[in-house]
């Protein structure tokens, strides 16, 4: 079917207003300058909780919304990425990744709807691999996902972003939680 210069023009113009919002939510927080909430004595008696709450929060939400960008849910990010080299039990990718933020037993209507759209094949009963579609999706998100990734490690210095999982995991390790790779 052959593309009218209409047709270009309306393409060209829903381009232009997906990368305006794309560029206005990556810029987010970047028009302000930032500020610490205290001096260094004031944030030593912050509430960590609140804090590692509020973290979460909005990388979380952050990271579901860039996502959403390409048609996926934070879960199902999770489902192809377990798949990318190749076939694996299903049962396997479940309950590896039951317990990434509490999902649970809604992953596996995450992986029914990824069959469904046709983004995972079952090659048997017991085994999940990525379609063509899917190895496409899945390329589409990982690049939104660096895109991400580089824009919540803005302005932190490596060895800074290092010191933070350390102390946050020794913090779950004091508390008796427990993190995935537990």
């Amino acid at each position: 079917m052959a593309t009218t210069q209409h047709d270009q023009d309306q393409n060209q113009g829903e381009n232009q207003r997906e990368n305006q919002r794309e560029n206005q939510g990556e810029n987010q927080g970047q028009d302000q300058e930032f500020h610490y909430t205290h001096d260094d004595a004031g944030l030593l008696n912050q509430p960590i909780g609140y804090w590692s709450w509020a973290a979460n929060k909005a990388v979380i939400d952050y990271i579901r919304a860039g996502l959403t960008e390409v048609g996926l849910t934070q879960p199902q990010w999770w489902v192809i990425s377990q798949v990318r080299e190749g076939a694996r039990p299903r049962e396997d990718v479940f309950t590896m990744l039951r317990g990434y933020l509490d999902v649970g037993d809604a992953l596996r209507s995450d992986i029914d709807e990824l069959i469904e759209r046709g983004i995972l094949a079952t090659a048997d009963e017991e085994s999940i691999s990525l379609t063509d579609t899917g190895h496409d999706l899945l390329e589409r998100a990982t690049a939104r996902q660096r895109k991400s990734l580089a824009r919540i490690h803005e302005g932190v210095p490596d060895a800074d972003f290092l010191t933070t999982l350390k102390v946050l995991q020794r913090m779950i390790h004091n508390t008796g939680g427990k993190a995935w790779h537990h």
